[in-house]
């Protein structure tokens, strides 16, 4: 029997259904939405829950009006909401009949339509959260934690739960998959599975890298902003992550493409046939995985922050930087538990000047190095910033 896991988001959606008439939880499919809510449900008392792929309840829908008004004094759930785009229509003009906080939950995968639909058509009426699968906050407090686990499996729950490590391997090979025959083209997009299921194979090999988008058109056959389109489609539906890069006050030469990574690590070694983490161990992807790891964690934690990237013309860099609240923070990721720091590391910290840097590894313990700088493990990390 699957774990149930506390998730992190549950606080902000308790929030959220105190301030807005509708929250949309949005993220990735099998991430972890549907139990999250079913997971509430005690707190959420007088709670009517409708799964849209389910026949059953879509017919309830057909008078979607009525069903509303007839259970007004309850939170209505719509999973899968992007199958019935045509309902936020009249979820715009029942808010507004009636504007009571926490009256709606809408969950979905996230589809150009769908983000559409909730921004404008619910503007004012509706709070948005981003779910992701497992972060290490939410599974590191549990008995049988493992590090490595966590790091290979990545966080989805069906992959993290899964009974041997094989199985997690399977089930991550049919999410991907469907993802790629099924989901993708559910959310209008038009691409050939087998292009996209190539583009993410491409990408997972450049995990932490410089976004090419002119090779991967040439490697692919298609054209430049063909590329970029599809890269906003794997974004968009919580795929991919491309980071910016940062801009600072010097004179330096920086670079001015994004680096691109697969954001869960365990569909990242999956769409590169590592099936253990001992081979994870032997492959030049090992640090690139770690990077992405710490990288997805971060960003997924805070709250309100801008994200990106610092690399000059001649190659120095630090792998994250973090602003918030007036305040920089710049850090640096080694899959190694006794990190080396080259002296682009030191020169990048003096052109950025941050108020905080961290070297973040598989270390068990935190201390400091020259500087001010101090090494932590991923945990120790999220606790300190």
């Amino acid at each position: 029997m699957q774990k149930l896991i506390k998730r992190a988001s549950q606080d902000i959606v308790n929030q959220y259904l105190e301030i807005f008439p509708a929250v949309v939880i949005l993220g990735s499919r099998q991430c972890g939405k549907s139990t999250l809510i079913k997971m509430m449900a005690d707190q959420l008392g007088n709670f009517l829950y409708l799964d849209l792929q389910n026949r059953d309840d879509w017919v309830k829908l057909e008078e979607p009006t009525l069903l509303f008004q007839n259970n007004q004094d309850r939170t209505i759930c719509l999973d899968e909401i992007q199958l019935r785009p045509e309902l936020f229509s009249v979820l715009r003009s029942e808010i507004d009949r009636d504007r009571r906080p926490g009256r709606f939950l809408l969950l979905g995968s996230a589809s150009q339509s769908l983000v559409k639909n909730s921004s404008e058509t619910l503007a004012g009426r509706i709070g948005i959260i981003d779910l992701t699968p497992f972060l290490i906050k939410e599974v590191e407090a549990l008995d049988d934690f493992d590090l490595k686990r966590y790091w290979w499996r990545g966080g989805y729950p069906d992959s993290y739960n899964a009974a041997s490590d094989e199985s997690s391997r399977l089930w991550r090979e049919n999410f991907i998959r469907t993802y790629v025959e099924r989901d993708i083209p559910q959310l209008g997009y038009q691409i050939t599975s087998m292009q996209m299921l190539r583009l993410m194979t491409m990408l997972a090999h450049s995990q932490g890298q410089l976004l090419n988008a002119s090779k991967l058109g040439e490697s692919l056959g298609i054209t430049h902003p063909t590329i970029r389109r599809h890269i906003d489609i794997l974004e968009q539906t919580y795929l991919v992550r491309t980071l910016p890069p940062y801009f600072a006050n010097t004179k330096k030469r920086l670079v001015k493409s994004p680096k691109v990574y697969i954001r869960d690590s365990g569909l990242l070694h999956q769409l590169l046939s590592i099936r253990n983490f001992n081979e994870l161990l032997g492959q030049p992807v090992f640090g690139a995985s770690w990077e992405g790891l710490v990288v997805e964690n971060v960003c997924a934690s805070i709250r309100n922050a801008t994200f990106s990237f610092y690399r000059t013309a001649t190659g120095n860099e630090i792998d994250l930087i973090v602003e918030k609240d007036n305040k920089t923070i710049a850090i640096e990721c080694k899959a190694s538990t006794a990190p080396q720091l080259t002296e682009g590391f030191w020169k990048s910290l003096d052109d950025i000047q941050p108020n905080e840097a961290y070297v973040v590894a598989p270390v068990t313990s935190s201390y400091e190095i020259k500087n001010g700088v101090k090494v932590c493990n991923l945990m120790d990390l999220l606790h300190l910033v």
